[in-house]
């Protein structure tokens, strides 16, 4: 895409009323107070946590747009309405009392990657970290869509959180929508269990929606309302966030499914401020987790100083989970450049430059990842 530079630093405050604002475009300068405080706010899995096929929620990645809700289970209840044949209004013990799947599913933020960009889009920093895989237990969405009677002239499926606050000068509750093909598939679930214990509030409790393969914007947390609708949805988290865009002025495409990527356990031990590695000579397994939303994971390779040598591949523990790799290296003194990428089975594969785009999505290039091996003193 097209490199847009752009310099503002500010978004100059409008009424919560007014048109959809943009967000402070891109820049190359140092990181915002804004963003530093969107960090803190939301975490990334430390890569070391790669080495876990499963992501404890302590450690998988979080990001929270406005708010945790703080929502007693005992007067909760889910509203499906809309097109349907008949409206169902459901509390957690009816919902467990319904017929429950689990599937184990790597989730991503889209943002992913965005701090590396350059020019930097505004907005979440997210190194390369922001990932985790879970097992999530919960009702099978199709399942409830079919007590409820999915009418021929349905289009969408609009699903809502009771998270609220402002984005783009729109005061708005998170809202996202699935194409009804993608809603009616049937590992998509409304989890009320991660991990085989329940939600943590952060990670969207009582229940939230679950979609494979998909960006995590997709997986709506504090779930409280679907609506299957007849027209598309112009939400904001549909129709000006979450957007593949060339510049500001570009109605852009959507994010959907989770572009190939891998990732690599760091070898060695770190710098604390710098994290630059380093590790004695000798034998070193290389590790690291390879995924897309895209196709099945097919390969991945490491490059060691530029030359690519092909991992080896483990069994994946469902089919939108991270597959694990290992490539055995003996580690010479000096300086070296460690990498990896993944192709899946549409033959994708991830670029070493970066996915350029004005918000800064989908940003899958190639991890580095700087070593000093050297005896030890």
């Amino acid at each position: 895409m097209t490199e847009i530079k752009e310099d503002r630093q500010e978004t100059a405050a409008t009424p919560a009323t007014g048109a959809p604002q943009a967000p402070a475009g891109p820049t190359d300068g140092p990181l915002t107070a804004a963003e530093l405080q969107l960090s803190a706010r939301n975490h990334s899995m430390p890569l070391e946590a790669l080495r876990r096929e499963v992501t404890p929620p302590g450690l998988h990645y979080v990001l929270t747009h406005f708010d945790i809700p703080d929502i007693d289970p005992a007067s909760w209840h889910l509203l499906i309405g809309g097109a349907v044949e008949r409206s169902l209004e459901l509390g957690m013990a009816a919902l467990r009392r319904d017929p429950a799947i689990t599937v184990p599913v790597t989730l991503e933020c889209a943002g992913n990657g965005r701090s590396l960009l350059t020019p930097r889009p505004v907005s979440q920093p997210w190194v390369m970290e922001g990932v985790g895989t879970a097992y999530w237990t919960g009702v099978p969405l199709a399942y409830l869509l079919g007590k409820a009677g999915v009418l021929p002239n349905a289009r969408e499926v609009v699903f809502s959180g009771a998270d609220s606050g402002i984005q783009g000068g729109v005061t708005q509750r998170y809202a996202r929508s699935l194409p009804i093909r993608e809603a009616l598939r049937a590992d998509v679930v409304l989890a009320y269990s991660m991990n085989g214990g329940d939600l943590p509030p952060q990670h969207g409790y009582p229940l939230r929606l679950v979609v494979p393969g998909w960006y995590g914007m997709a997986s709506v947390k504090w779930l409280e309302s679907i609506e299957v609708v007849t027209t598309a949805f112009t939400g904001y988290q549909q129709a000006v966030a979450y957007r593949y865009q060339d510049n500001a002025d570009d109605a852009g495409t959507p994010v959907s499914r989770i572009r190939v990527r891998s990732l690599m356990v760091p070898p060695g031990i770190p710098d604390f401020l710098t994290r630059n590695r380093t590790l004695v000579p000798g034998p070193v397994l290389l590790q690291g987790r390879a995924w897309s939303g895209g196709g099945a994971v097919t390969g991945v390779e490491v490059g060691i100083d530029g030359t690519w040598l092909p991992a080896q591949l483990e069994k994946a523990p469902g089919g939108f989970a991270w597959r694990r790799w290992t490539l055995p290296w003996v580690a010479e003194p000096g300086d070296h450049v460690l990498s990896c990428r993944a192709t899946d089975s549409t033959g994708a594969t991830q670029p070493l430059g970066q996915n350029w785009n004005y918000q800064g999505l989908g940003n899958n290039m190639v991890q580095q990842v700087r070593v000093t091996v050297s005896a030890p003193s």
